[in-house]
Order: structure tokens, then C-alpha cells, then sequence
């Protein structure tokens, strides 16, 4: 066997090995180590320092935002600043009330239990959660009919960290039990090329500044995405150039450009969606179901992956009547204003 193909072969070995962890030894575990967020990241060193001073578990937190923002890696921030285990799950795994109160009564004073999507907690549960919350204690229902008799188990005080990308579809009781609410933001280019730099050292890759400069322009403000380019970026370099290969700007370029990311940020659903409001519906407006089954895609992937960052960068807009393209989308694509749309002023 040649040296070339050994080589791509242990190159291959090696990425899928450090995949499996890839994400955990990337996250930080501190406030002092975590970029961007800064209001989030203040307001919280305040509450856990307080919470240590008077010896308390931290009160329940719920962080809200677009994926890939950290907010599973605040929740691992916070049960290490509070120096307690992080017992973590998520809204669809919990099916019935029975799951719940075993995870509830497993926990130790102090622990922090980590819900992500929380807001896809069945009623029944949820029900089971608010005593659990503010009074610390289970009521269950044990047997059936006649027979069936209630039982409450007291719990240790511990911390819930929820986490979800549609805060809006949180009841309102859930929603008042927790202590203090944080919407995650964004990041801006600065602070995303932080992050690509701290991540490049833990991989052990070198970047140039321009290569760290490109994978941040095209991370569309989300560091899951600038983590996950730059490992994609480095596989390019480290085929091209051998393992241990520098990423320079065009190779960057040369990858991105692969993976179908463009200048701005915009992969092929990104664009495929604008396409489709400018070129087959006009500009729009357009509902969000004809849009889903004009692009084949489920309209719950439009509404929370797709189109949050496209508002957020002025390419989208929903309005009453459906989504509309922006004028900043027709320059960004060079498409002119269709004469069935020049009436519509949301399009001007």
C-alpha cells in the first residue's frame, strides 16, 4: 500500500476518534473561559457568587435563543461554578411522570439538572414539575381507581437549568417558576473569531489569522457552526497538505466554498428559501406551509433553524400576510423588483 492512501486512511481513523468527544472537550467550563454573551456572562457570575456567599443552590435558570449559541454549555458552566454535577436530559426523553420523579429523586442537595428543549415537556410531566420546583417536593399518584392513593416525596434543593429555542410555546406557569430568564444572542464576527481561535488550539490546529477572519464571516453568528467549519476546514488542509497542515486563507476559501457556505454565511437551504420567495412567489408574501412544500423541506425546520438568522441579518421578514424578501435580499442576489410586487410597500 502506497504512503498516500495509508496516510488518508489514518487521517480518517483519527477524525471519526476525535469526533466522539469533539464537542465536550470544546465547550468552556468556566465564566472566565466562555466568549461573547457578556451581559448573559456578568449577570450570572452575580447570581452564582451570591448563591455561593449564602451557601444556597442557584435558583432555576432558563436559557432561550437560536441553536448552537451555548446554551448547553452555560448549563455546564454553571453546575461547575457552583462546584456540583450536571445531571443532563431533554424534553422528549422525558415521556411520563414516573421518568421525571426518578430522575428528581436521584439528585443531591445542590445539583444542577440540565432539561434541554424543555419545551417539549408532556402537560402530564410538566404538571409534576412546578411543586418540584417551588416547593421541592413530588406529589404522586400511586395505583388506580378507588385504590389509587396519594404519596409526596420531599426533594433536596437543587438548580433546573432549562433550555429552549421557542420560548414562546413555554406555559405561562413554567415559564414564572424559573428565577431568571436569558435570551442568548447572536455573536458578532469579533467574538467569533475568538472562538475559532481558542477552538484551533485545542485541536491543535494551526490557522492563519485570515483563514480564522473567513470561518468567522461565514458562521452566521452561531459558534456550533464556526466549530463545526473550522473541523471541516482543518480535514481539507490535513488531506491537502498532510496531517498537521496550517489552514491558510484560500484554503479556507476552497472548503467553505465546497461545503456550500458563501460569502455571506448562507448554506443551500438559506438560499434556496430566499430563492424561492424571490423567484417564485415574487418577493413574497408567502405562506409558511406553500414555502415548506415548495422547497420539500418540514416548515418547523424553516421556522426555527432557517429563518431565525435570516430575520436577524434583514434578508427575511414575517409578516401577517406570510414571509417576504427583503430589499437587501433582492441586491444580494441581483434580482430586481417584479412588476406583480411593486404595489406591496413591505418589499420597498
Amino acid at each position: 500500500m502506497s504512503d498516500e492512501p495509508e496516510s488518508r486512511a489514518t487521517l480518517s481513523a483519527r477524525s471519526f476518534d476525535d469526533e466522539t468527544g469533539l464537542d465536550e472537550a470544546l465547550r468552556p467550563r468556566t465564566l472566565d473561559e466562555m466568549i461573547g454573551q457578556d451581559r448573559v456572562r456578568e449577570n450570572l457570575s452575580v447570581f452564582v457568587r451570591a448563591a455561593r456567599e449564602r451557601g444556597e443552590s442557584l435558583d432555576h435558570v432558563l436559557f432561550h435563543g437560536p441553536p448552537g449559541l451555548g446554551k448547553t454549555s452555560l448549563a455546564c458552566v454553571v453546575a461547575h461554578e457552583m462546584g456540583v454535577p450536571l445531571r443532563s436530559t431533554s424534553g422528549p426523553a422525558i415521556e411520563r411522570a414516573g421518568d421525571l420523579a426518578a430522575l428528581l429523586s436521584n439528585l443531591e442537595a445542590g445539583d444542577v439538572l440540565f432539561i434541554d428543549e424543555i419545551h417539549r415537556l408532556p402537560a402530564a410531566v410538566e404538571e409534576i414539575l412546578y411543586p418540584a420546583m417551588e416547593d421541592f417536593h413530588l406529589d404522586l399518584v400511586i395505583g388506580q381507581g378507588p385504590g389509587a392513593q396519594s404519596m409526596r416525596l420531599d426533594l433536596p434543593r437543587f438548580t433546573l437549568v432549562g433550555a429552549t429555542t421557542r420560548a414562546g410555546l413555554l406555559t405561562s406557569p413554567l415559564r414564572d417558576r424559573f428565577g431568571w430568564m436569558a435570551r442568548l444572542e447572536y455573536y458578532p464576527p469579533a467574538d467569533l473569531e475568538r472562538i475559532v481561535e481558542r477552538s484551533a488550539r485545542v485541536l491543535g490546529v494551526g490557522v492563519a489569522q485570515e483563514a480564522v477572519a473567513e470561518i468567522a464571516r461565514r458562521s452566521r453568528g452561531t459558534p456550533r457552526i464556526a466549530n463545526r467549519l473550522l473541523r471541516r476546514v482543518r480535514d481539507f488542509a490535513e488531506v491537502e497538505g498532510g496531517a498537521g497542515a496550517r489552514v491558510t486563507r484560500e484554503t479556507a476559501r476552497f472548503a467553505l466554498e465546497r461545503l456550500d457556505v458563501d460569502e455571506g454565511g448562507f448554506d443551500r437551504f438559506d438560499r434556496g428559501l430566499l430563492l424561492a420567495i424571490l423567484e417564485k412567489f415574487d418577493g413574497g408574501p408567502v405562506g409558511l406551509e406553500t414555502l415548506a412544500a415548495a422547497l420539500g423541506e418540514d416548515k418547523g425546520t424553516l421556522e426555527d433553524v432557517v429563518e431565525p438568522f435570516l430575520i436577524h441579518e434583514g434578508f427575511l421578514s414575517r409578516t401577517p400576510r406570510g414571509r417576504v424578501a427583503t430589499r437587501r435580499a433582492r441586491e444580494y442576489f441581483g434580482i430586481p423588483l417584479g412588476p406583480a410586487a411593486r404595489d406591496q410597500p413591505e418589499l420597498l
